[in-house]
């Protein structure tokens, strides 16, 4: 997936938890939005919180699907209040290689 189609993906499943979502939709997505935050700050910081406060419902979803794809539970991301330990944990999982195959599959063969 192309870093576009990436950033068009995650706006087009706004708030859907559910599915799957690649390494490389997760990826783009996380570096589009600290990109964009960096950039905005420099402009405003009350812009770039305002951007973070628009994307951070899809940064949950895409987060969720993409710890389906890895055979985990998207509540799984509320480790990341867990400093450093539960940071570490999510990089590791969202960096894993999607398994497709998993017990999440009953809710992409719904949609289909």
């Amino acid at each position: 997936m192309t870093f576009v189609d990436s950033i068009r993906t995650c706006f087009t499943k706004y708030a859907d938890f559910n599915g799957y979502a690649s390494r490389s939709e997760f990826w783009w997505w996380a570096l589009f939005n600290l990109i964009t935050t960096i950039a905005l700050s420099v402009i405003s910081d009350k812009l770039s919180i305002a951007f973070t406060l628009a994307t951070l419902l899809p940064y949950f979803a895409v987060t969720a699907r993409r710890l389906h794809d890895t055979d985990r539970s998207g509540w799984l991301q509320l480790l990341g209040f867990i400093p450093i330990i539960g940071w570490i944990l999510l990089i590791v999982w969202c960096a894993q290689e999607g398994k497709r195959s998993t017990r999440y599959s009953q809710s992409v063969v719904a949609e289909a």
